[in-house]
């Protein structure tokens, strides 16, 4: 019933949508007049105001390497119904450090990514789990859950081969540990050359945010109860039960009710005035974060409980698959942390904690580092990300090929 309001309010405004953008399209001739800027700009407004639920694209289609630009093509080296292994391929180009890049799940595509994708590629082999909306998948392929995300990241790096890196980013910081304690444990020759974690939940008791509150306040019961809805019937993924990225996306907001508002005021006058410049660097976020996937009921609510409730990987009480998580069989990965000193959603000291689990790695083999003046979003985009941030990355990983 939930999605299905949600769809049904979609599409009563489609049409409304229809008229402003043709209606700001015969605006734009009107030329400079204040006036017809300032209607043209109103209309763009009322057109922009929707969700989209398809990936959008990556735009990379080139990244200077050394001296020269080099053409990128997207190329999949490994695919399920629920996520593919995209790697960005250069041509010509001598072989560089392979790079497993984890992104989030967590109500957005991967290319919420692209700035840490861009930065990465010049002087790395460089990999994205790329996540399917699971509203496009059939109900016949089955679960995927939280054992399922592991169990992917384990594939994926099988499918990279050996001498790969990870790099998690919030969310999976989880994920990739488990895969790596996992695959440690084994012996597994694919297990990863270094892994850094930024800005992820490995013990959110420690300086609870909001999110943590909320996703401790209520019993597990309650999410399924109120956040759990079925996926309409003209999708492919008809009748499956999925936690909405519309919901995540308005979670998200309302944490940041009065930023969000002044974002899109600023943005309304900036194309009422011309400031082209101005109006697309705010329509690009936005573009990028009105962009959102559904997650698989399975997964999204033993995040909240397993992760977000119970702590079990902190607590040394995580499963896979009937099989205990242990991070202290870890050896051989070095472990990097990043966190961000003012991040609202995985705050300081969650990450750094993955040091106290990982007990069988050498002091030499771990690293951590806090980047001051930036909240989550900037630990892994922008300009201290680049000019910061990733050169410890890179460094961590050059001393681990």
């Amino acid at each position: 019933m939930l999605y299905s309001l949600y769809q049904t309010a979609a599409d009563m405004m489609l049409p409304m949508r229809v008229w402003a953008s043709a209606a700001g399209q015969s605006l734009s001739g009107g030329g400079d007049l204040e006036s017809w800027r300032a209607a043209g700009a109103l209309c763009e407004m009322v057109s922009r105001a929707t969700l989209t639920h398809r990936r959008p694209s990556f735009g990379i289609t080139e990244s200077k390497v050394g001296n020269r630009v080099v053409p990128v093509r997207e190329e999949e080296v490994f695919a399920t119904p629920f996520g593919t292994l995209l790697r960005f391929a250069k041509e010509g180009v001598p072989a560089q450090p392979k790079v497993l890049l984890v992104a989030p799940l967590s109500g957005h595509f991967a290319t919420l990514l692209r700035d840490t994708v861009r930065v990465l590629l010049p002087e790395h082999d460089v990999h994205i789990t790329d996540w399917a909306n699971a509203r496009d998948v059939g109900i016949w392929h089955g679960r995927f859950g939280f054992d399922e995300y592991v169990e992917h990241l384990m594939w994926f790096l099988r499918a990279m081969g050996p001498g790969a890196h990870v790099v998690a980013v919030c969310q999976p910081c989880v994920q990739a540990l488990a895969a790596a304690a996992l695959m440690a444990e084994d012996d597994h020759p694919c297990q990863p050359l270094s892994l850094t974690l930024m800005a992820g939940p490995i013990d959110t008791r420690i300086n609870p945010t909001k999110v943590n509150e909320l996703a401790t306040g209520r019993p597990i019961s309650w999410f399924e109860r109120n956040l759990i809805a079925r996926v309409p019937l003209r999708y492919p993924g008809a009748t499956r039960r999925v936690y909405p990225g519309f919901l995540q996306l308005t979670a998200f907001m309302s944490m940041n009710a009065e930023r969000h508002i002044k974002a899109q005021v600023d943005l309304y006058k900036a194309m009422a005035k011309g400031a082209d410049a101005e109006a697309k660097t705010i329509k690009d976020f936005y573009d990028e974060y009105f962009a959102v996937l559904d997650m698989t009921a399975e997964f999204y609510l033993e995040t909240v409980q397993w992760v977000f409730q119970d702590f079990r990987l902190a607590r040394g009480q995580l499963d896979w698959k009937d099989r205990r998580v242990n991070p202290k069989a870890i050896r051989r990965t070095a472990l990097f942390t990043i966190e961000g000193e003012r991040d609202d959603i995985c705050a300081i000291g969650q990450t750094v904690a993955a040091h106290d689990l990982c007990t069988g790695l050498r002091p030499y083999r771990k690293k951590h580092y806090m980047q001051a003046g930036v909240g989550h979003y900037g630990v892994f985009s922008g300009r201290r990300w680049a000019g910061q941030i990733y050169p410890l990355v890179r460094n961590t990983i050059l001393a681990n090929e």
